[in-house]
């Protein structure tokens, strides 16, 4: 009896089982981007692109001849104050030197004698018409006083156009010449001191005025590299004193001869300094960008994920349609990547966050 029981009682457990089946949770294999995912990438299509090739030089910066004024000596005499130094910034008609000049004292006494030369000859003309009004005096004396009033007042305005070349205003009565600056800028070359004696034959100018504004780079090009570089290609320049700042510019001129001893060509850059950072004679590198070469695919450089020593991309087709390609890079240049394998013309990548849902593709 006791066997009968416990054989009723395996066979209802079994009974029971097959009634209520235990269920079996299959794990899908496909992931499906989420809508908090969707606000958190971005995408970009696949490209093709021109192989940007990157040309490294070294360069010095230098002023912008179009910008700068020298200025040089008008008279002779000797220095009595220089009131700027080297790197000062200057406005419009300030006063840079004073130079006391035999020549501007004798160019003051000529014109004191000419002016009184003038009075004589103004008296005697105006004497000469009034008697001649009266009767008294022929035409011939008036015409004759009325000439030497004109050569007296040449002579007094011959004078005066010397003094106003060599300075006009900015000459004293006492013989002094001032010197001021003919524009807006900086003192970036100075070459003369208190008591230095100069003279116009001397062909040195005195200060070199420039704005800075705007600068030149200098860049040598070796015989092998002179085929990567035309002007107008995009350049950018790394002064040494600031290696986290970086100017941009363009290739401005090109030299058509090579120098005989670095046997290397020069090439000028044109930059925007508004910032006033770069100096004349500073040393900086300089990059230049040849878009001139061969065609190929081209993803955002932001897009890439790098798993152990390979390179891949998550390539977004839908929602719903997500895979990881690998990739073979050719070059990377600034914020884009060129690529030979891995992905066709116009297909899509993920470009931000992308880690994240590589991470969910590869973890299935």
């Amino acid at each position: 009896m006791k066997n009968i029981i416990i054989l009723t009682g395996i066979f209802s457990i079994f009974f029971c089982s097959c009634e209520h089946p235990v269920p079996v949770v299959e794990k899908s294999g496909k992931y499906i981007l989420p809508d908090t995912m969707k606000h958190m990438i971005t995408i970009d299509s696949v490209q093709n692109c021109n192989v940007t090739e990157e040309l490294s030089l070294s360069g010095v910066v230098s002023f912008n001849d179009n910008n700068v004024v020298k200025v040089f000596p008008r008279i002779s005499g000797q220095v009595t104050e220089a009131k700027v130094s080297l790197g000062d910034k200057i406005t419009k008609g300030q006063v840079l030197a004073i130079i006391r000049s035999a020549d501007v004292a004798g160019n003051y006494s000529d014109l004191s004698s000419a002016n009184a030369d003038l009075a004589i000859a103004k008296r005697q003309a105006d004497n000469t018409e009034s008697l001649y009004k009266s009767g008294i005096s022929s035409e011939k004396e008036y015409n004759e006083a009325k000439q030497n009033y004109e050569k007296a007042l040449a002579a007094r305005n011959k004078i005066q156009s010397l003094i106003t070349i060599n300075g006009g205003g900015k000459t004293k009565s006492g013989g002094e010449y001032i010197v001021t600056a003919p524009i807006d800028g900086y003192i970036v070359e100075k070459k003369i001191t208190a008591g230095a004696f100069i003279r116009p034959d001397m062909g040195d100018n005195l200060f070199t005025i420039s704005d800075l504004k705007n600068v030149w780079v200098y860049a040598n090009v070796y015989e092998a590299d002179i085929a990567k570089i035309k002007e107008g290609y995009l350049v950018k320049v790394l002064p040494l004193s600031y290696p986290d700042k970086v100017f941009t510019g363009k290739v401005d001129k090109i030299s058509q001869v090579l120098d005989p001893q670095s046997k290397a060509m020069k090439v000028r850059i044109n930059i925007d300094n508004a910032d006033m950072l770069l100096k004349p004679d500073m040393f900086a590198k300089v990059i230049v960008d040849n878009k001139e070469g061969e065609m190929s695919l081209c993803i955002p450089k932001s897009s890439l994920i790098i798993q152990e020593g390979r390179n891949y991309v998550v390539v977004y087709k839908s929602d719903s349609e997500l895979k990881v390609s690998q990739v073979n890079i050719l070059k990377t240049v600034n914020d884009r990547t060129y690529i030979t394998q891995g992905l066709d013309l116009g297909e899509r990548v993920i470009t931000k966050n992308q880690l994240l849902i590589f991470n969910q593709l590869t973890a299935q």
